[in-house]
């Protein structure tokens, strides 16, 4: 993080991040090689995207038709037993490139070259923390941890119906983005609404969505204190710590003993919502906009995505449930 403010580049919070999505994931030991798979699930896509741009521009039917044909094959991914990560840097990608994109082509080329400068120093800052702080080996004596079971790989009916759930979520949110003239303004917008959308795949509704509400609670709790903090002393070094504080907080919660907490994804999305919230208003304040505005107009925009996406998750399992009981009931699963 402080890399990236000092190196200023639009965006460059994305490198942070990238890194803090790497790092909480429970990945057994970082390469460069994993780094560059993640950064090209995340680049290919949105460059790749471009080509939608004159189908969203001279026939917007066809476009969004498009559209959500590339976020239900982002969802399936993850769904079918895709890794989560992967699944949610494609779905960033599309939703950046609809949204910008069909305001202003260059804009988007400009946000794309920005994510991908910050995704590389995220690989190049992880690959360099794995190398001076590897994982701690077990003394000899030691009982190695049981490794975790192995979730079973959902049906195919199971992953489309999540994939389906995830897209309906999504899809009203990236609409009204893509009509709206402060696309632009919006991209810290657009990554809390792609976690949303995957945080949705998952099956079990209630647990779902208070996830998606208590992530977002601390996560915009953190953003708070740090913001407030801020306004007393501010300084690259204070934030820098503030920064590094909340890491060792979160990230107490996120991990347990040598596996992962039960509650992780809550914990590392909580984490996520935080720097995104709380970076691009340091950032406006930095070149003298309205950061105290944008800050709570972003907080109140998080807090009603995570209500919308809980609400419109119930919406749908409430529907959809008859058809799973009748199946449950007398139909072969796949």
């Amino acid at each position: 993080m402080a890399f990236s403010q000092l190196a200023n580049w639009p965006l460059s919070f994305m490198s942070a991040i990238f890194s803090m999505l790497l790092l909480s994931m429970p990945i057994p030991k970082f390469t460069m090689k994993t780094g560059l798979k993640f950064l090209l699930a995340l680049i290919i896509p949105a460059y790749s995207g471009m080509l939608l741009l004159p189908f969203l521009t001279y026939t917007r039917a066809s476009g969004l038709l498009l559209v959500v044909l590339a976020l239900f094959g982002s969802f399936y991914f993850s769904a079918r037993g895709g890794s989560p990560v992967l699944g949610l840097l494609m779905t960033i990608s599309i939703t950046l490139v609809v949204t910008i994109g069909s305001v202003n082509a260059d804009a988007m080329l400009m946000v794309v070259n920005a994510i991908a400068l910050g995704a590389f120093v995220g690989i190049a800052f992880n690959t360099v923390i794995f190398a001076l702080m590897p994982d701690v080996q077990l003394p000899a004596t030691a009982t190695p941890p049981k490794p975790p079971t192995p979730a079973a790989k959902p049906s195919g009916a199971q992953a489309r119906s999540n994939a389906m759930r995830s897209m309906l979520v999504v899809l009203p949110i990236v609409i009204v983005l893509l009509f709206s003239s402060s696309s632009v303004a919006y991209v810290p917008v657009m990554i809390k609404v792609a976690s949303m959308g995957q945080q949705a795949n998952a099956q079990v509704t209630r647990a779902m969505g208070w996830q998606q509400l208590e992530s977002t609670f601390w996560g915009g709790l953190g953003a708070v204190i740090v913001w407030y903090i801020m306004g007393i002393w501010p300084s690259l070094l204070i934030f820098s710590l503030l920064i590094a504080l909340a890491c060792l907080i979160y990230g107490a919660r996120i991990f347990q003993g040598a596996g992962m907490h039960p509650k992780a994804d809550m914990w590392s999305y909580a984490l996520m919502t935080m720097v995104v919230v709380i970076t691009p208003s340091v950032m406006d304040s930095a070149v003298g906009g309205d950061a105290s505005s944008s800050f709570y107009s972003r907080l109140l925009i998080f807090a009603f995505i995570a209500v919308y996406g809980t609400l419109a998750v119930l919406v749908f399992d409430t529907f959809k449930r008859p058809g799973n009981s009748k199946m449950a009931k007398g139909d072969q699963p796949e």
